[in-house]
């Protein structure tokens, strides 16, 4: 499948099966954020990686929906911002940095058979003090992975390019 086919199908997948996500996925799906390009290749991101259930429980209270409990695997995108590169102006973008390592993960998975969902509606302390991460590291993404239970068609519900390409001017 070309890249263009993969981001044209991939769907936020809310719903699970039951089957773990085989180890050498998960690496996989790693390496692709790895791969990524940052601001300055500052490269400020850490993912952890979470399948354990006491883990994946303590992760639902801070984000409490019901599909939750069944995500097989979730990985957690987290920026130093001391890291990352800002621009003269002062705009910081580890959080740039880390949406394009995340988006790079849910493509390489799609290509894989699983399915993602991107979260960021959730208490970051919570995720934090769940997964001991550092004070001065940000828990920016919570992204789910696992093989589907849904399909969903492509996403028609987009705006037509003649609404946001402008050449030359505004």
């Amino acid at each position: 499948m070309s890249v263009f086919e993969t981001i044209r199908r991939r769907r936020s997948i809310r719903k699970y099966l039951n089957n773990p996500v085989e180890p050498e996925k998960i690496e996989k799906i790693l390496e692709a954020a790895r791969l990524s390009p940052s601001a300055n290749n500052n490269q400020p991101w850490h993912f952890v990686v979470v399948t354990d259930m006491d883990v994946k429980e303590q992760l639902f209270s801070a984000y409490p929906r019901e599909w939750f409990k069944e995500v097989p695997a979730v990985i957690v995108a987290c920026a130093d911002p001391n890291k990352a590169w800002s621009r003269q102006d002062g705009e910081e973008l580890w959080k740039v940095d880390v949406a394009i390592a995340v988006h790079s993960m849910s493509l390489v998975a799609y290509e894989l058979g699983l399915g993602t969902c991107w979260l960021a509606a959730f208490d970051e302390e919570k995720v934090k003090k769940a997964l001991s991460i550092p004070k001065e590291i940000r828990a920016l993404v919570m992204l789910t992975v696992g093989y589907g239970a849904e399909e969903k068609e492509p996403n028609g519900n987009r705006k037509r390019l003649e609404e946001i390409r402008h050449l030359e001017h505004w």
